[in-house]
């Protein structure tokens, strides 16, 4: 594993059914106990298909997501179907990086980053508009 690094591993687009695959039975059986990764800390993104749908954080991935899939209840239960974990050991990360990925994709996510947004300058929009108007009137009719 490298060291140092503000992100140490990450896996990408895993389906749903390594934390729970919905069979009746011990619970407990589940793929994600023996997978490492899954016990460290992190954020997760939840995918619904391949498109973000919530983005959290952890101490452990494996239990929280295990929540996420197994408890009816939970908020997210029926609107995901992949998962993707960023594992963060220094805990003071956490929430930067969080905040970064709700800043970087629309999301269910009602919390807000704590960092400062930059709105588009006037003379940007204004510029854009101009070429906009020159694409419309330069198309045949």
């Amino acid at each position: 594993m490298i060291t140092g690094r503000l992100c140490e591993q990450y896996v990408r687009m895993w389906p749903r059914e390594v934390i729970f695959d919905g069979t009746a039975g011990d619970g407990k059986k589940m793929m994600a106990r023996s997978l490492d990764i899954l016990k460290k800390s992190g954020v997760y993104v939840l995918y619904r298909d391949d498109i973000p749908y919530y983005i959290g954080q952890a101490k452990r991935l494996q239990a929280r997501l295990w929540q996420h899939a197994w408890n009816p209840n939970s908020r997210h239960y029926n609107f995901w179907n992949f998962f993707s974990v960023f594992v963060i050991n220094e805990s003071k990360h956490m929430n930067e990086v969080e905040a970064i990925l709700i800043a970087a994709m629309p999301t269910a996510n009602s919390a807000r980053p704590r960092m400062e947004r930059e709105k588009i300058p006037k003379e940007v929009v204004s510029r854009m508009r101009e070429i906009r108007r020159s694409r419309v009137s330069a198309e045949p009719m």
